[in-house]
């Protein structure tokens, strides 16, 4: 996924995202595959979010961003990294490729072992280590981060079913958490905060502040204390523990 350093201005996408370049599969080709395979991830995002009423539409992450990177990770696995931080413009091999939707706008960056070595000493045989992949990086907050296992297909169906995926995983988020705010009103901050959280992807801030927003929930507990805590676990035990009877709130006046 590395390029001559003479050739690694960014690419800018046609209407219909970038032009794949004729001749034999190759490097730039692989790119082009994998820009069209986020392409397709977003539509279907998009697609899917499209059905929800506008304001709730707008606070899906995706969406309310505006504008992120996408940075193509080739270990063992293949990840792909959204995130809105800043990343420093392309230098020698890097090569990155522009895109856009009508509400979404993103750049793909790639990055091998050529771009930056130490990926390619990430141990995945155990299965895909994104934490790491993300300390690399120097990456501290993402809005998703995806893992193609080796050998998959990078199909216009798998790209759409991993937007589809994520839009549901989003909204039903973002449903949720609205759940939490109206049964612990005293705690609204604090779910503000973990909202917060989510959406940068930090499950163990996630964990802390779901303590402290059910600090006696023996579900929370357990879900708080493992050793990789699981945002869906957490927040649905969250909202199981305000919603108990022996958690009832008043709204401050």
């Amino acid at each position: 996924m590395s390029e001559d350093p003479a050739a690694a201005a960014p690419d800018q996408a046609s209407p219909s995202g970038p032009a794949a370049p004729s001749g034999p599969a190759g490097p730039e080709r692989l790119r082009f595959a994998l820009a069209d395979y986020v392409r397709g991830a977003h539509q279907a995002y998009l697609d899917a979010a499209a059905v929800l009423p506008p304001a709730e539409r707008a606070r899906l992450p995706l969406l309310a961003a505006g504008r992120i990177t996408v940075v193509a990770v080739g270990t063992s696995h293949l990840h792909l990294l959204a995130t809105t931080e800043a990343l420093p413009a392309p230098q020698g091999p890097e090569v990155e490729l522009a895109d856009e939707l009508p509400g979404l706008a993103w750049t793909v960056r790639f990055v091998d072992p050529v771009v930056l070595p130490a990926v390619g000493l990430v141990d995945e045989s155990a299965g895909p280590r994104p934490d790491e992949v993300r300390r690399l990086l120097g990456v501290r907050t993402h809005l998703y981060h995806l893992v193609v296992p080796p050998g998959a297909s990078l199909t216009p169906h798998h790209a759409g079913h991993a937007g589809t995926g994520l839009a549901h995983a989003h909204a039903a988020a973002a449903r949720d958490f609205e759940a939490i705010r109206a049964h612990a009103p005293r705690h609204e901050a604090l779910v503000e905060e973990m909202h917060g959280a989510a959406v940068a992807g930090l499950p163990r801030a996630q964990a802390l502040l779901a303590l402290a927003i059910a600090p006696g929930d023996d579900g929370v507990r357990v879900a708080a204390d493992a050793a990789e805590p699981d945002p869906d676990l957490l927040r649905r035990a969250l909202l199981a523990a305000v919603r108990a009877p022996s958690h009832a709130e008043v709204a401050q006046p």
